[in-house]
């Protein structure tokens, strides 16, 4: 009886070891953004999800978290570090929390223009400041997303820097978008993405800027009468993957992941230009007011800033000049 009960008992550690070596084989995985459902980001990243579960036989299934439910972005950037998300998509000028050089393209009036932004997230310039956030962080940037080109919203219109002196805008919580702010000299109000809606409502700031897309889905333009395209950042968002996980994968996954985001980040590029061409008539028929801004006006104030350093500025003149370089 003895062996029998000894017998037993084996039987169940080794039921046991099975099960924990299965639950160690299979993991599921964090996807954490501040988007909302219905943009490309979010529905991207879930498609993302199923092509990953997919192409590694569910070892890897990946829920995402949308809405800022996980947290705003400093938090999920910190996060990663953490190991409470796996995955991230993050604004340029967040990751540049961690390392500098990697939010240049968030500099107001960096980018002449979309291509010029395309021509970058092509570049080498990119590949080697990505390379410098990991070797810095251990986080890998698979990919980098269009975000659009950011606008800024107001109850008038915005023709001139001048328009916007003493304005109470409202910025991301990033040093770097206090650039575009003292530029044109209005009062950089950071407010995490998910209370905008409400300050813009309540009076709390006068305004904020955002990509076309994004003032749309946000529903901004409800609380907001004039849409002045400012054209002031040509925003990159970028999908990150923690170190904690990107250094439990075999180089196998690893080219998986990489494929996928790829795609999934290409999609969403896609989907964002092509949105914010007919954006602006559809605010028009919604009975906003559409301002072309002077630009060059705008660019005149904000060039002076780029490389300086008391103004957010983190890169080389090196590397400012490679990416002025890519400009046609």
């Amino acid at each position: 009886m003895r062996f029998l009960h000894l017998g037993l008992a084996a039987a169940l550690v080794a039921a046991g070891t099975l099960a924990a070596g299965a639950a160690e084989a299979q993991r599921k995985l964090k996807f954490a953004h501040v988007y909302e459902t219905n943009e490309p980001y979010h529905t991207n990243a879930v498609w993302a999800a199923g092509e990953i579960a997919k192409r590694t036989n569910n070892k890897y299934t990946m829920e995402v978290y949308p809405a800022s439910s996980l947290g705003n972005e400093p938090t999920i950037n910190q996060g990663l570090a953490l190991g409470t998300v796996d995955i991230i998509y993050t604004g340029a000028a967040f990751a540049g929390a961690s390392y500098k050089p990697i939010a240049i393209s968030n500099a107001p009036y960096m980018f002449k223009d979309f291509d010029h932004w395309l021509a970058y997230s092509k570049s080498s310039l990119l590949q080697e400041l990505m390379a410098g956030y990991e070797k810095s962080t251990g986080h890998k940037i698979t990919s980098i997303v269009y975000y659009g080109a950011r606008h800024t919203t107001a109850n008038k219109a915005i023709n001139t820097p001048a328009d916007m002196r003493g304005m109470k805008l409202r910025v991301p919580q990033a040093p770097l978008y206090l650039m575009y702010a003292k530029a044109v000299g209005a009062n950089a109000t950071p407010i995490a993405f998910a209370e905008v809606y409400l300050a813009l409502q309540q009076g709390t700031v006068d305004g904020q800027e955002n990509p076309l897309p994004t003032i749309q889905a946000k529903k901004f333009y409800e609380v907001q009468t004039h849409i002045n395209l400012t054209n002031h950042i040509y925003e990159s968002l970028m999908i990150i993957v923690g170190s904690p996980l990107w250094k439990r994968l075999s180089n196998q996954e690893k080219a998986i992941f990489q494929e996928v985001f790829d795609v999934a980040a290409a999609r969403s590029t896609t989907d964002i230009r092509a949105s914010e061409q007919v954006l602006p008539e559809e605010f028009r028929k919604l009975g906003k007011t559409v301002v072309r801004s002077d630009l060059a006006a705008f660019r005149t104030v904000a060039m002076p800033l780029h490389n300086d350093a008391a103004s957010g500025a983190g890169w080389t003149k090196t590397q400012y000049d490679a990416l002025q370089a890519l400009a046609k």
